[in-house]
């Protein structure tokens, strides 16, 4: 195991393997050098369950690079990071975002490292109170028409954080996991209420904006 407190995963495609080469020439310059972080791109072809480029910062995992494979992507991930790292907290962000707070990861970890009892889950609290059919079809329209959101509380993709302890609870949710559509909705959903009784709202539309 290979000791790393802290890693970032970053969402991408090469499809838009272009966004993730404008967020290395930027703010993935400046991240502290504590921050380990790997661009996650989905190769079905792999003859293993995941590749590590560390010359290029890519984690390739074994499944379809395409936005309906999102949870199964996010969730190789973990998997992969869990097998070779010894962390406390995963990171995850897209590749349409830039961070305009360069002291976030410094704040984010000095918090996470003195907070007592330790925060398992963080991001922006989307707090949903009526169930309802997704919209996000609309948008992309690759989506099934008929996702149904539960009432629950979840941290919106753009950013959330994870402790070791429920990325492990969430590695044991995967089959489930893999068999839905929306990644932040699903890491959420399938959570165990006991690694959100003390949730982390960070207001990440103040921290991150979307790739122009």
């Amino acid at each position: 195991m290979i000791k790393q407190d802290y890693i970032l995963l970053i969402l991408n495609c090469v499809k838009y393997r272009y966004k993730a080469l404008k967020q290395q020439d930027t703010w993935l310059r400046d991240i502290p050098s504590s921050l380990l972080y790997f661009h996650v791109i989905g190769d079905p072809q792999l003859k293993t369950a995941f590749l590590f480029d560390y010359k290029e910062n890519i984690l390739y995992v074994n499944c379809e690079d395409d936005y309906n494979s999102l949870p199964r992507k996010i969730m190789w991930a973990f998997r992969a990071i869990e097998s070779i790292y010894n962390f406390k907290y995963i990171f995850k962000t897209d590749d349409d975002q830039i961070l305009i707070k360069n002291s976030f990861f410094d704040t984010l970890m000095k918090v996470l490292n003195n907070k007592s009892p330790p925060v398992n889950y963080g991001g922006y609290i989307v707090n949903v109170t009526q169930p309802h059919i997704s919209q996000y079809y609309r948008v992309h329209p690759e989506l099934p028409t008929n996702i149904i959101i539960q009432p629950i509380r979840y941290c919106n993709g753009r950013f959330y954080f994870l402790s070791r302890d429920a990325v492990e609870y969430l590695l044991k949710q995967k089959k489930l996991i893999d068999q839905t559509y929306l990644e932040d909705y699903a890491i959420g959903f399938h959570l165990h209420s006991f690694f959100k009784e003390n949730m982390m709202h960070i207001k990440t539309n103040e921290i991150f904006i979307d790739l122009p």
